[in-house]
């Protein structure tokens, strides 16, 4: 479920999102939502050095650094992104788990 926030943004940052906007031809909400999956994932990662994702960042850079438009079509990147997404919400599970157990 999706749910309507708004968020302030300088305009550096919109600048970069706009830019991931049209370099990865996803909506502002998804490159958004994708930018804050892959903060988490990475801040688990780091905090968490047991915790074994099934996509790392190492992963994630890969196959970000390797995307190509005229290869990579956009089912491809729906699928990329159901996986990150997937995949940030079992380290947040992970996490949270870790805290509530404290």
């Amino acid at each position: 479920m999706l749910k309507r926030y708004q968020v302030l943004l300088p305009d550096w940052l919109e600048d970069y999102l706009k830019w991931g906007v049209n370099q990865y031809g996803v909506s502002f909400s998804e490159i958004i939502r994708l930018e804050i999956c892959i903060s988490v994932l990475a801040m688990i990662e780091e905090m968490h050095p047991e915790y074994k994702p099934n996509l790392t960042l190492k992963e994630i850079m890969s196959t970000v650094r390797s995307y190509d438009k005229t290869k990579f079509t956009k089912d491809d990147m729906n699928r990329f992104a159901s996986l990150v997404y997937f995949e940030t919400r079992k380290a947040i599970e992970y996490r949270t788990s870790k805290a509530t157990k404290k």
